[in-house]
């Protein structure tokens, strides 16, 4: 994808061009006649925004007009939304090309929202196929408001979603804990992001309990990725860490999924592509904060020696777990890399992850569901960030009654709970016991993979968290 800036368009140009507006006397500058402008006036949408598309037998000039709301957040969500109906005019009409004009009165607020919108509709995952289908590949964003650090800035985000969702999109065939390890250090390379790749030998070593458990029905080994990003100008003096849920494929092991359910499981590690491409792109734009990410990377296989329900595990921190269903793995590889943060003193845990159904059934596949212990500023801050970036969070109890539900009459936990209810809270609960910083723990499974493109996440694997947990930082950075 190409992305170029302008600051101005001929009134005489032949290019594809959408002018965003949301005032009719700013038309007379663009490059429209007189008659559109009253067809446009004559049809205003009498809330939210509407697109206007002129075939001019060669090429198309389009009109986006939108009310401007007096909540702004409301407003840039509308304005994603026409971006991915504009998308699709392209695509269906064979266009690879098109300019953004931001006329007069357009903030750069509302400007910026709809190209990240036309950008990251733009995405798609054709790598395996032998007939490419049409494709946006250059977008020129004309506006007198925004300056190219700005646009500097969205491509380094928007490029970070393009690899979180390729990651995810690629086959456990393709992509295996060993080389997702390797893409990573690759990745990371030249980033001045520290990139540290334990192998089984070492994760041994530490007695990751957890890990090992769920890699032995495997036949590919383990891997642990950690990745710092300290910079010298940082404004906190310890680090926020991210940790990520890293199945690279999910079968449920003995406890094996049914139906269809193992359809999207290459997904599984979506938590931990989400956050190493929020590392990608603090390191891209040079964010001013100190972040750890520790990615613990297996399978999970129906192997001979898979590790079963009665067995009872001993965690990197000590702590034993009574395996009662090993299709609850991802609490099991999380808890050890959670222990194990604590080795950098973190001010705030957040972990990201696919972990439960539950958390889909309770609010569909429209946000994710969060939960927190000792960390209530943070997490306002966090859900503040998910409304402006529109990736939002369904913050739920962390009751201590639930405590209860996840002890073991043979171990010190058991790794689902003895209620079938709240399983998104137990699950939460459960990681909360290795976290001793405040915590926060985010459960994308509903949308972390979807299967249609209504929306400008698209078809396959979204990256619904990159820009929550980067617009997060980025706020954290400009608040100090």
């Amino acid at each position: 994808m190409q992305v170029t800036l302008k600051k101005s368009i001929s009134n005489g140009s032949i290019d594809n061009v959408v002018v965003l507006c949301n005032s009719l006397s700013v038309l007379d500058n663009c490059p429209i006649s007189n008659e559109e402008i009253k067809y446009i006036g004559d049809n205003l949408p009498s809330a939210g925004a509407k697109l206007y598309v002129f075939n001019r037998l060669g090429y198309f000039t389009m009109v986006c007009y939108y009310n401007s709301s007096d909540k702004a957040l409301e407003t840039h969500q509308t304005l994603r939304t026409e971006a991915k109906k504009l998308h699709g005019i392209l695509v269906e009409n064979n266009i690879s090309e098109v300019s953004v004009v931001g006329s007069e009165g357009v903030s750069a607020d509302d400007f910026l929202a709809y190209s990240e919108a036309l950008i990251l509709s733009s995405y798609t995952f054709d790598k395996y196929k032998t007939k490419k289908g049409a494709k946006l590949d250059n977008i020129t964003l004309v506006s007198e408001t925004i300056q190219q650090g700005d646009i500097d800035k969205l491509m380094n985000t928007c490029s970070s979603v393009f690899a979180c969702r390729d990651w995810v999109n690629e086959p456990i065939a393709e992509l295996n804990a060993e080389t997702f390890a390797n893409v990573l250090q690759e990745h990371c390379n030249g980033l001045e992001i520290k990139t540290t790749v334990l192998n089984q030998q070492q994760i041994e070593a530490l007695g990751m309990g957890g890990i090992l458990a769920v890699n032995k029905g495997s036949q590919d080994e383990a891997r642990f990725v950690v990745l710092e990003w300290n910079p010298g100008n940082a404004v906190n003096t310890q680090p926020i860490a991210l940790v990520g849920k890293g199945i690279m494929y999910d079968t449920g092991g003995l406890n094996i999924k049914t139906g269809t359910y193992m359809n999207d499981m290459k997904s599984d590690m979506a938590g931990a592509a989400t956050v190493a491409a929020t590392m990608v792109a603090v390191a891209k734009n040079k964010l001013p904060i100190s972040v750890v990410a520790l990615l613990p990377l297996t399978d999970n296989r129906p192997n001979g020696n898979a590790y079963a329900a009665g067995d009872i595990i001993r965690m990197y921190d000590k702590t034993t777990v009574e395996v009662i269903n090993t299709d609850a793995e991802g609490r099991m590889v999380l808890a050890d890399a959670i222990a194990y943060a604590q080795n950098y003193n973190p001010q705030l845990i957040i972990d990201v992850a696919t972990l439960t159904g539950a958390a889909q059934n309770a609010i569909g596949k429209v946000g994710m569901v969060g939960m927190h212990r000792d960390a209530e500023q943070e997490m306002a801050e966090l859900k503040n960030s998910g409304e402006q970036v529109y990736e939002r969070i369904a913050e739920f109890p962390f009751w201590s009654e639930y405590d209860e539900w996840i002890k073991s009459d043979v171990a010190d936990l058991r790794n689902t709970s003895k209620v079938p209810n709240a399983g998104m809270i137990t699950a939460g609960k459960f990681l909360a016991h290795f976290a001793k910083s405040p915590f926060i723990h985010l459960d994308i499974a509903g949308v972390a993979f979807y299967n249609d493109n209504s929306t400008m996440y698209g078809v396959g694997g979204t990256a619904f968290g990159v820009r929550l947990l980067y617009n997060y930082l980025k706020n954290k950075c400009e608040n100090k």
